[in-house]
């Protein structure tokens, strides 16, 4: 087995957070992906590693069992091939069948069972045979973008992978960033385990009007001179339709009117729905003409 230095192909450090993590390798999987490099075994093989690295890294547990292995891979390749048999080489290359050793021959009194819990998470006591099988199928990643209008509604995307196409669900309050996974739907196991799964970021793309923060949404709403002195109500377009929004009297520039349940639906949850912020933006009256720049003098006269 090839030694992989997943930091280096992640293009990150050693002491690099979860969140360096996972922004290189969004970038690394959008520039490698398949669709976007049809018949281009080199960044196929590129994903595939990137893929790889990111699932390892991504985890604690199997992070912390690389970091303690990782430099010295290859040298467990080639531990154990002159007693019982095995050769590390052999590991997780499924084509090869499946093979079987004693850890007892190979590791003496004690020594294997540490090497083990750190491997594989369990102990295996001494004289026990472990065997080696198939090993489960990379995941695979896909990006879906979408609109906030279909983040809101809930919608559906076709997605290609592994020469197949996927129909994906989008629910209603998916967010930005927000992972789904199809069990299953990933790359195919070796020696006949299981494939990996399939995982969908979900990119929301920029609204002209509305900001999400979280279930809520916030917007500027533009309000006339005189709706904003005397009150009124104004037509405003929402994700969920037209509504007519009460402007109280003497409203002020900025002023936030909160209406309520207008915001983004709850992920997962049936009939929650966050709030609309909509911050109120008095436009002043234009190209005034005489009589009205009149009124206008005498009402600053009553407010002397």
């Amino acid at each position: 087995m090839e030694y992989k230095d997943y930091y280096k192909l992640l293009g990150v450090s050693k002491n690099a957070s979860d969140a360096d993590i996972k922004k290189a390798f969004r970038k690394l999987a959008k520039q490698y992906h398949p669709d976007k490099n049809p018949d281009d075994k080199q960044s196929e093989k590129m994903f595939h590693d990137i893929n790889e690295a990111h699932e390892v890294l991504s985890n604690p547990e199997k992070r912390k069992k690389y970091d303690q292995f990782g430099q010295n891979w290859q040298q467990y390749q080639t531990a154990g091939n002159t007693q019982g048999g095995y050769s590390w080489s052999n590991f997780g290359q499924g084509n090869r069948g499946s093979y079987s050793f004693d850890i007892g021959d190979m590791f003496g009194n004690g020594s294997s069972d540490d090497f083990f819990e750190m491997l594989f998470g369990h102990k295996f006591g001494k004289g026990s045979s472990y065997r080696m099988g198939g090993v489960r199928g990379s995941d695979a990643v896909a990006e879906a973008p979408i609109t906030l209008e279909e983040a809101y509604h809930g919608t559906t995307r076709m997605i290609n992978v592994n020469g197949q196409k996927l129909k994906v669900n989008i629910k209603p309050g998916t967010a930005d960033g927000q992972n789904l996974r199809l069990r299953g739907k990933g790359e195919p196991g070796y020696n006949g385990s299981v494939s990996g799964d399939l995982l969908i970021n979900i990119q929301v793309t920029q609204h002209k009007t509305f900001e999400r923060r979280g279930d809520d949404l916030y917007c500027t709403i533009p309000v006339d001179l005189y709706t904003a002195i005397l009150g009124g109500s104004v037509p405003f377009q929402t994700l969920k339709g037209t509504i007519n929004v009460k402007i109280p009297p003497e409203s002020e520039n900025g002023q936030t009117l909160k209406l309520t349940g207008l915001g983004m639906p709850v992920f997962g949850k049936k009939d929650a729905f966050g709030n609309l912020l909509a911050k109120i933006e008095v436009t002043l009256p234009k190209h005034l003409n005489s009589n009205e720049k009149k009124l206008f003098e005498k009402l600053r006269e009553y407010r002397k």
